[in-house]
């Protein structure tokens, strides 16, 4: 399975926020979404070009080293600008890895420069482990005939 085929499943609803919002914007949009990271997209061209994310790990580097509130800061001044991506083809193998050595937990799925969607380790956790069940119960079933 590929990151393709992840998206086709979990559907490429992609949560945004511009860099000029504020960290308080940020907070209310993730509890209202439910999720733990925003696409950062370009205010200035309305090109909806992302430019980096922002998530939940940000807010709270941003808390410790600023100590203000949090209507005081920016998401540009405190997002991730170096926004690692996949590709729709993309293994769920290689993505594990990638998420893991990186240590993120969000990542957004890119073809041609375009922004397809986002994935989180937990999507491609439960991908992993619905297949590894699916084969134990062939295996178990091929081994009881």
């Amino acid at each position: 399975m590929d990151l393709r085929e992840i998206l086709h499943i979990k559907g490429h609803v992609i949560h945004t926020i511009g860099q000029n919002a504020t960290l308080e914007d940020v907070v209310q949009k993730l509890v209202r979404n439910n999720c733990g990271s925003l696409v950062v997209c370009d205010d200035e061209s309305n090109s909806g070009r992302m430019v980096g994310i922002i998530t939940e790990r940000d807010i709270l580097r941003a808390c410790a080293k600023h100590q203000c509130p949090l209507s005081n800061l920016k998401v540009g001044d405190v997002m991730t600008a170096d926004v690692a991506v996949g590709l729709p083809a993309d293994s769920v193998e290689d993505t594990m890895g990638l998420m893991t050595r990186l240590r993120i937990r969000h990542l957004p799925v890119v073809e041609d420069g375009r922004l397809l969607g986002l994935v989180s380790i937990g999507d491609v956790v439960k991908v992993q482990h619905d297949r590894l069940t699916m084969e134990n119960f062939y295996l178990k079933s091929y081994l009881q005939g």
